[in-house]
């Protein structure tokens, strides 16, 4: 299962003939490329679900593992975002997230910029509001490891920003407790 659309098609291959993933998108034109591109790429085991990541269309304790880049960052409702995350994962299913996280709050002009959050910036939350919601959401395990060095590239986005200073690129990892079948 991944929440992203550039995600889904490269590990296709990587779950092999018996795996399946799952691709959530938001609109029925995204559908339709994506199910256009699964079809040029002869993947089998990919299929795209419309939805939001607010509301998963996926059954409770279906899913082992959960592959987001960037995009939890644009919800305006994270804890409801892990919140379905948790509902769908199998008991010792697992996140791997890529995201933007705040290193500091955000300045409100920062938070309100539609440019700075459509470069997935304004939308980042602190790491420790992060930590907290995966937590009250009844994940362990939880890994927030930032990525100093995304800073230059982050610049470079919006340059004049001062986006740098608030943010960072990190890779989140958590546990749904419990065993995998």
């Amino acid at each position: 299962f991944t929440l992203s659309l550039h995600v889904a098609l490269p590990i296709s291959k990587k779950v092999g003939p018996n795996g399946k993933i799952y691709g959530v998108v938001m609109t029925p034109e995204m559908i339709s490329k994506a199910r256009d591109n699964a079809a040029k790429g002869n993947y089998k085991n990919v299929e795209f679900l419309l939805g939001e990541i607010e509301h998963l269309p996926l059954p409770n304790n279906s899913i082992n593992v959960i592959i987001s880049n960037c995009v939890v960052n644009l919800s305006t409702n994270k804890t409801r975002v892990f919140n379905e995350v948790f509902r769908v994962l199998k008991k010792g299913g697992r996140i791997a997230i890529s995201d933007m996280v705040a290193l500091k709050s955000l300045p409100k002009e920062m938070k309100d910029n539609k440019e700075l959050y459509t470069n997935c910036i304004s939308g980042a939350i602190t790491i420790a509001e992060l930590n907290k919601i995966l937590l009250k959401a009844g994940f362990v395990d939880i890994i927030i490891d930032q990525d100093k060095d995304s800073r230059q590239f982050i610049k470079d986005w919006v340059p004049g920003s001062d986006a740098e200073n608030y943010v960072v690129s990190a890779k989140i990892k958590a546990v749904k407790p419990g065993l995998t079948k």
